[in-house]
């Protein structure tokens, strides 16, 4: 009995907690996709990413091509020429896999490009919506974007159109700032 009595008392207790929580949702995308400088980052990074690949696919094809030919003339060539052969081809090959991974790799000349348009950006987004927090006196915050785990929200619980219009509100003041700076 002492031990049902402590258990509905702790439920209790954690049923007031959560609900003395200020917690509220924003949908991440939905903010990102409204800032013009993300969907021209995007815009950007996707005509990057088309060329890169064509210039990938170059090298492959080549690859590709070579080996196509060494396969057709193999049975003319003496063992020593097709050895040479092979090993041009495996170097083509790695050179064009190394090539590939220098554009799309974590590493890569894409994913830095990213790195450098994307992350001042999210760095207003995430600032904006911790101030927003703290001004609003907000325990947390949770991103609705593609959540498989939130099973309901309360739309009354969504702010995320405040932070939009925050973020656009701090954008003529940015803007600003960055002409005064040139």
């Amino acid at each position: 009995m002492k031990r049902l009595a402590l258990i509905l008392a702790f439920a209790l207790s954690a049923a007031g907690f959560a609900s003395a929580q200020n917690i509220v949702a924003v949908n991440s995308e939905k903010i990102f996709k409204s800032i013009d400088a993300y969907n021209e980052a995007l815009t950007q990074l996707d005509q990057m990413a088309q060329q890169y690949q064509k210039d990938v696919d170059e090298k492959f094809k080549a690859v590709e091509e070579l080996y196509n030919a060494y396969m057709q003339r193999k049975s003319t060539l003496s063992q020593a020429s097709q050895q040479a052969n092979e090993e041009n081809i495996l170097k083509m090959e790695k050179e064009a896999t190394d090539f590939q991974e220098s554009i799309f790799g974590t590493d890569g000349t894409l994913m830095k490009r990213r790195i450098e348009l994307i992350q001042p950006i999210q760095k207003q987004v995430f600032g904006t919506i911790e101030a927003y927090a703290k001004e609003k006196g907000i325990d947390m915050v949770i991103d609705i974007a593609q959540n498989a785990t939130m099973l309901y929200y309360s739309p009354a619980s969504d702010h995320t159109q405040a932070i939009i219009d925050r973020l656009k509100a701090a954008a003529p003041a940015a803007a600003d700032a960055a002409a005064a700076q040139q």
